[in-house]
């Protein structure tokens, strides 16, 4: 019985049988099949359990029949074990039903899953960067967003069996940080604020907290002391978001090894830079050249100072060095102009583009009542990630935030985030966890297994095969499973929602966001609703459909749970 990982699940296991079928049967036209070959939910209207188009791609090259190519595909497909029917639709689709047996399997694996799932393809190694707000003031309810890309897309990928990092950068050198120690240094002397300075009430808390010896500190070295307490809030804020990062890296810390000069004289040394006006200049190659950026930029300004650009080459040169081939930046959507900048000075140093992944995230809207917040950290005005968290949970947030593709804007609703309401998204989710817990606690009063804990050992007793080799646990094999033809269309659609799970989260790691998982989830709850309504789990006189049942929902709880933990959130017991 599987206790750690499933090697293969379901859907998986069926792609690959299924691309093999697909590859034969081109091979016997003399063809090779194009490009990827994904999985697809069939529309609405269908009844089915996966939809195909691949016939209409071979189709294009053979210029035959699509429908032909389907009803060829078909017949292969049909042949396979967890196969129950294989259908046609124009224009040329491949309809499939796939076999309760099979289905009531990985709900089982659902119930005793409890670790990565085996790698689709090679293991990656991969660094994440993320949030990497400026140190010069706390962090903004915009940051939660950055945060939970970042932190539910690393959990998705070890999820998916891939070793993963994450970082935070943290900007402590050059002119704003020169700045935030003029704005505090005001601050303690009872000065106006430069204009161009740092504004908000939080350098007055901090000029309030300086020590004695602070009296004669200069600006250089207030903004050390200011810079260590505002990354001291993130840090809090942080894991109080539950973002736990394998470390924060400050920019100091290349300008102490000197890592900028080195990755200067490499880009010399490649003939990537010239002199001008006094300034050292980064010249992209030609192969390189952007129309999204086709402009040489300063790396070394006339007065020697460095720029963000350099640091920022140097601080990704470092990642390289440290043996991570993929990175993953995140950062904000005013950033796009840079993404092509950094990509040709990578590219620059033999640095391959395919391991360099941008996530560029829109800014949020918040709202209280009909009215936006303003968010500007140097004017003051602003909402603290901690004071969101504080006033609608972090779980609220969170799943808000999850719930839209980074490249979406988000408008969020404070009220709604607040409501203990089916309205409310993330109450949705948690809800139907609740409400399975609350059934297992009645049957465990009724001679029941009382937990899903305790129905494992059930079925692990049942699916013991005492004439094994050495009377292991044998795989799932559907001990509870009714007739077929006794099955509701209720128990049906949550069997199938539940094995589309390990695909979500392949959908999550295709477009490196977690909004998948959470779309995922809230159509998991939806099925879950009217099954509830129409479908009595807990029937004395029907033992058997009452034990399905149990399994069935034990596997929906796991399945919610698992997709709440990678967002996140909190699974609760009882609501």
């Amino acid at each position: 019985m599987p206790t750690s990982e499933i090697s293969e699940p379901l859907l998986q296991a069926l792609h690959d049988a299924l691309v093999g079928q697909a590859r034969e049967w081109a091979g016997s036209q003399g063809l090779d099949v194009p490009g990827e070959l994904p999985l697809a939910a069939p529309p609405s209207h269908v009844k089915a359990d996966i939809s195909l188009s691949w016939a209409l791609g071979l189709a294009k090259i053979t210029k035959g029949s699509p429908m032909a190519i389907a009803a060829a595909l078909a017949g292969r497909f049909s042949r396979l074990p967890e196969v129950a029917e294989a259908s046609v639709s124009s224009p040329g689709f491949v309809n499939l039903r796939l076999k309760e047996t099979a289905l009531l399997a990985e709900a089982e694996n659902a119930l005793f899953h409890a670790g990565p799932y085996k790698p689709r393809g090679s293991k990656r190694k991969i660094l994440i960067e993320f949030v990497s707000a400026n140190p010069t003031g706390p962090l903004h309810a915009a940051s939660g967003r950055g945060a939970t890309l970042g932190d539910a897309l690393a959990r998705i990928l070890r999820m998916l069996g891939h070793e993963v990092a994450m970082e935070y950068y943290v900007n402590d050198c050059g002119r704003q940080v020169d700045m935030l120690g003029r704005s505090l240094e005001a601050r303690r002397d009872g000065k106006p604020v430069p204009e161009d300075g740092y504004h908000g009430s939080y350098l007055e808390d901090l000029a309030r907290q300086l020590p004695a010896q602070a009296k004669t500190w200069s600006a250089t070295e207030l903004s050390r002391y200011a810079v260590d307490a505002l990354l001291k809030t993130h840090q809090e804020d942080m894991r109080a978001f539950d973002v736990h990062f394998d470390r924060y890296f400050r920019e100091s810390e290349l300008h102490a090894r000197k890592a900028l000069e080195a990755t200067l004289d490499r880009l010399k040394s490649l003939g990537a830079v010239y002199e001008k006006e006094g300034a050292v200049w980064f010249k992209r190659p030609e192969e390189a050249a952007s129309a999204e950026d086709d402009k040489d930029r300063v790396l070394v300004r006339a007065d020697g100072r460095p720029t963000y650009f350099l640091a920022d080459i140097a601080y990704h040169e470092d990642k390289y060095s440290r043996g991570y081939p993929e990175l993953i930046d995140i950062w904000g959507a005013d950033h796009h102009g840079y993404v092509p900048r950094l990509k040709g000075a990578l590219e620059a140093l033999g640095r391959a583009p395919a391991g360099f992944h941008v996530i560029l995230h829109q800014l949020i809207r918040l709202m209280r009542g009909n009215e936006a917040v303003k968010m500007s950290k140097r004017a003051g005005e602003f909402v603290r990630l901690k004071d969101l968290v504080d006033e609608v949970g972090k779980d609220a947030c969170r799943f808000f935030f999850a719930m839209r593709s980074p490249g979406s804007h988000l408008v969020f609703d404070l009220e709604l985030a607040k409501k203990q309401t089916a309205e409310n998204p993330v109450y949705y989710c948690q809800y139907v966890h609740a409400r399975v817990c609350s059934i297992f606690r009645e049957a465990g009063k009724r001679g029941f297994p009382a937990s899903p804990e305790a129905l494992r050992g059930a079925v692990q007793a049942e699916v013991r095969a005492p004439s094994g080799p050495s009377g292991e646990a044998l795989a799932p094999r559907g001990a509870a499973l009714p007739a077929e033809a006794a099955f509701a269309k209720e128990e049906r659609d949550l069997l199938v929602k539940i094995a589309w799970f390990p695909e979500t989260l392949a959908a999550c790691e295709r477009e490196l966001s977690p909004h998948p998982l959470a779309t995922y989830l809230l159509e998991l709850a939806g099925l879950f609703h009217p099954f509830y309504e129409k479908c009595r789990v807990l029937d004395p006189a029907d033992r058997e459909r009452t034990a399905f049942r149990l399994l069935l929902i034990a596997g929906v709880r796991g399945t919610i749970a698992r997709g709440l933990e990678l967002l996140g959130v909190s699974a609760p017991e009882s609501m």
